[in-house]
């Protein structure tokens, strides 16, 4: 354990003990979080914070470097453990196990190409790779040096790298001849190609090669495994500042243009670890695994980072969870008698669609700790992932938090605090979430509804949008100022736990009624032959919103009934009010590649908008508009 017993609560009581400590002394507290890490000097200040610029500085003047306390200190202390099991996208391949002493091999030879190739520190480094162990090794090489790593998730399309790459001016993209997804092998390459068409900033490009598919590299290409052949394993950490950025990472904008967070690299470090720790209940012999992507901050803060940063066993999966059939996720828990598993609802209600045979194969007894993560969960997905992979005996951690935020907000944790089906539940250690009414003032009751905010600074807030601190102050801190406003509404109960009741945008006025869309979609959810729904609203002449809920269903060959029978379940739980005016039976629903529903696509259809949908390349699945659109299920 790298932090001091005091700091990890094991019940309540004592997470009740460390949350006011928290909260009422947050520079002592987070002072003594962070003793727990390598500096290479120590912070004259704690926190130098301004809401109104907006400016935040954690660990002032301290010099680190991450990579030093994700990999050298582990390589003295236990050399031989598991970093990283890579588990490869068909079932039969061979699965990798990566010590500590081998990945720290590996990011320092890489970390030598990288210095090789001109790339020092303060430049970015744009990393298009497949989930495969040198993705992985190449977010830790940038590190290594001081290089800002960029990764974008490999399934986005040309214009949607290009857009980054030229956002950033990365000097360097890292990708590989191809990728292996289900059956599938998907040419990455060409991608990287037609996008790099419209970048100038790219000095040169480095190809893994992965699929074998023969392809010529043009001059300023170098293959990966030819370049390591020019360098040793020896590469000195470069000491880094508190404050420099350690990664950009790019979500979506409710105007389509994406936003480039900047986490920076002391803040960033202790707060990714001290969650990791605390949410999973991580005990040293344990293995990790979360299903996310590191193209997403999911990935980045648990997957890489926070389980390194503890010296835990974190597992890779290259595939897709219906490959070569949906029994996929369980067969690996089984395979490598997985501890903590950490998934999305998406995938959990997908999952729940197929035979439950597929998990009772399967031997899950290793699992200890479920948790979801993207969005929150409806109750009829906890009760399956409850009962069916849980088997009742693993508590579920139902964790808030965004890729701006850098780490996990509000959640139960695992064997300390309750858990709550649809609930977050209680804020992390240092979090101090409130509510605001619709007079932007502060909510002291409990059981009310209204819109968070968070009102003092944590150690991974994201530093700005980078290049476009204008719109970082505008998006965050304008709309409640003196205080971070994520754009969720949410629902706190007489408990004090928290439930996201979805985005403010999410929030339809009928009829004078506020709204909020997650309640009617679980409402609707409850139907037994609906898989997935959407609600959003849409331009009323009377009604001045009107609701329009888009609805997937088990079995497509449904009776004419289902509109009544949704109407009428929604009437029971909610009231009349909440029944829209529109019922549309879909195939699917648009999505980013993280899981979120894109909402403004729904609204724009249901708004009678035929077009304009912006760039709809990065959705996971771009051709269910088009099926919306027509009417098709």
């Amino acid at each position: 354990m790298i932090f001091d017993k005091k700091l990890i609560p094991k019940n309540v009581q004592e997470y009740n003990e460390l949350y006011n400590y928290s909260i009422t002394k947050p520079e002592s507290f987070w002072s003594e979080v962070a003793e727990s890490f390598i500096w290479k000097k120590k912070w004259s200040k704690v926190l130098k914070y301004d809401f109104n610029k907006p400016k935040f500085e954690w660990f002032c003047n301290g010099k680190l470097n991450i990579t030093e306390n994700c990999l050298d200190r582990h390589v003295k202390n236990n050399p031989e453990k598991t970093a990283i099991i890579f588990e490869p996208n068909k079932p039969d391949d061979q699965t990798v196990h990566i010590s500590y002493k081998e990945l720290h091999a590996k990011v320092c030879s890489f970390a030598n190409v990288l210095k090789n190739n001109n790339v020092k520190k303060g430049d970015r480094v744009c990393i298009y790779l497949p989930m495969v162990p040198e993705l992985a090794v190449a977010v830790l090489a940038c590190a290594r040096i001081g290089a800002v790593h960029s990764v974008v998730f490999a399934g986005f399309s040309s214009t949607a790298l290009a857009a980054r790459i030229n956002d950033a001016s990365c000097k360097m993209v890292l990708t590989s001849d191809g990728s292996f997804r289900g059956n599938k092998t998907i040419d990455l390459k060409s991608i990287v190609d037609e996008a790099l068409n419209d970048c100038d900033c790219v000095d040169s490009v480095i190809v893994l090669n992965i699929i074998n598919s023969g392809i010529t590299l043009k001059n300023n290409e170098k293959w990966w495994h030819e370049e390591l052949n020019n360098v040793n394993d020896d590469c000195r950490a470069e000491i880094m500042d508190s404050e420099d950025p350690l990664f950009i990472l790019y979500t979506s904008g409710s105007t389509g243009k994406p936003k480039g967070m900047v986490h920076s690299c002391g803040g960033y470090m202790v707060y990714s670890s001290y969650t990791f720790k605390n949410v999973f209940d991580y005990e040293d012999d344990d293995i990790y695994w979360c299903t996310a992507d590191i193209g997403w901050i999911t990935g980045h803060s648990y997957i890489v980072y926070g389980p390194l940063l503890n010296g835990a066993t974190t597992l890779m999966f290259e595939g897709v969870p219906s490959y070569p059939d949906f029994g996929r996720f369980w067969q690996i828990c089984e395979k490598h008698k997985v501890n903590q598993f950490y998934t999305a609802p998406t995938a959990i209600r997908a999952l729940a669609k197929h035979p439950v045979q597929l998990v009772n194969k399967y031997d899950l007894s290793s699992l200890k700790v479920l948790g979801t993560v993207g969005e929150p969960i409806n109750e009829e997905a906890w009760d399956w992932y409850n009962e069916n992979v849980g088997k009742a005996k693993c508590p579920i951690v139902d964790t808030w938090w965004q890729t701006e935020t850098g780490g996990i907000m509000i959640t139960s944790l695992a064997n300390v605090t309750d858990g709550k089906p649809t609930f977050a539940t209680k804020p992390m250690m240092g979090i101090q979430p409130v509510l605001f009414d619709e007079n932007a003032k502060e909510l002291d009751d409990n059981n009310k509804n209204g819109i968070l905010g968070i009102k003092y600074p944590w150690p991974s807030i994201a530093r700005t949008i980078y290049g476009d601190h204008k719109r970082y102050k505008n998006v965050y801190f304008s709309a409640y100022p003196g205080y971070y406003f994520p754009g969720d509404g949410a629902f706190r109960d007489d408990e004090g736990n928290y439930r996201i009741t979805g985005r403010v945008d999410d929030v339809v006025i009928v009829s004078g009624h506020n709204l909020g869309t997650a309640p009617i979609e679980d409402a609707i959810n409850m139907h037994d032959n609906v898989v997935e729904s959407a609600l959003v609203g849409f331009p009323h002449d009377v009604k001045g919103n009107a609701l329009y809920a888009f609805v997937i269903l088990k079995d497509d060959n449904t009776s004419n009934d289902i509109v009544k029978e949704i109407n009428d379940l929604i009437a029971k739980t909610i009231g009349p009010i909440a029944k829209p005016d529109k019922i549309q039976v879909v195939s699917g629903l648009p999505k980013t590649r993280s899981g979120k529903i894109m909402r403004r696509i729904l609204r724009k259809i249901a708004s009678g908008e035929k077009e304009k949908f912006g760039d709809i390349s990065t959705l996971l699945n771009p051709e269910v508009v088009k099926s919306i659109l027509d009417g098709k299920i």
